[in-house]
């Protein structure tokens, strides 16, 4: 990402609370992201690997690592191409 996104980026997060609330709100879906494109990138693949793997088209990987709105079967089957598992942890608010 370029350096003025992240500047202007943080100057929302310390000076819009709308912003923070809302880029706050995302957390889970960017932590899902995160963590299948660093799965993925660890595993040597590329999105078109994991989507001939998958037998789908890589947009539909795309989508997938986007962390919105994915199916726990989905996932799994996604951390089976990675030879992953899919681990879940709900911690304290």
């Amino acid at each position: 990402m370029n350096k003025r996104i992240l500047d202007d980026h943080d100057a929302w997060m310390r000076d819009d609370a709308a912003y923070r609330d809302a880029y706050e709100a995302l957390g889970p879906e960017f932590a899902v992201a995160e963590a299948l494109i660093s799965a993925r990138v660890a595993a040597g693949m590329t999105q078109a690997d994991v989507a001939a793997a998958l037998g789908v088209k890589q947009p539909a990987v795309a989508r997938i690592e986007s962390g919105g709105n994915v199916s726990l079967k989905t996932l799994e089957k996604y951390a089976r191409v990675l030879k992953r598992r899919i681990k879940i942890d709900l911690v304290p608010a």
